[in-house]
């Protein structure tokens, strides 16, 4: 660095980057928490006054981990939450972020899937150096409904299934090679 002022405009880059990486990472982690059902992961992404509006239903962080759980396990047998486009403002300790979801559900039956994209509006803070979620919105956009015979036919057998909890082979470390998992 030739002077004071550039070394001080990358540390302010490094620390956006970061920021927003850390950002990111939560929300993706949040998704992974709900798509395991691992209550502690979609915990360790709220903070502890944060409330998740999901349509009708006004959930508290505290209580949001399990009824979300719940609501999933009542209708679905599997969920995907594949977060796509991400916009993210932050203004200090405060980020605004938008983010968009494509959610797949399997039926409990595994005879058919529904296909729901939405986006999350979240506002996060940051607080002690960690960014948690504190208030969430969520749209739907549109949806889908189809048949899940594909993965339950020739082409899928074999392939590993996920579990709706630390089970997943998705925990496994190190990850390796094997015959053991739940299967089509």
């Amino acid at each position: 660095m030739s002077n004071p002022s550039e070394f001080e405009e990358l540390a302010r880059t490094v620390r956006y980057l970061k920021d927003r990486q850390d950002i990111i990472d939560v929300i993706h982690r949040e998704s992974r928490g709900r798509d395991r059902q691992d209550e502690e992961i979609i915990a360790s992404c709220w903070w502890p006054e944060g409330i998740d509006e999901h349509g009708p239903m006004i959930m508290h962080a505290p209580d949001y981990p399990a009824r979300a759980n719940a609501g999933h396990a009542r209708f679905f047998s599997a969920t995907m939450h594949n977060l796509t486009t991400h916009n993210c403002e932050i203004d200090g300790d405060t980020a605004h972020c938008e983010t968009y979801v494509i959610g797949t559900m399997l039926s409990p039956d595994k005879q058919e899937m529904k296909i729901a994209p939405g986006r999350y509006f979240d506002r996060l803070e940051k607080r002690d150096g960690e960014w948690r979620i504190l208030y969430r919105r969520c749209t739907v956009e549109m949806s889908m409904d189809g048949s899940a015979e594909w993965v339950n036919g020739p082409m899928c057998k074999g392939f590993l299934r996920s579990v709706w909890s630390n089970e997943d082979k998705s925990y496994q470390r190190p990850i390796e090679v094997g015959t053991d998992g739940d299967r089509w």
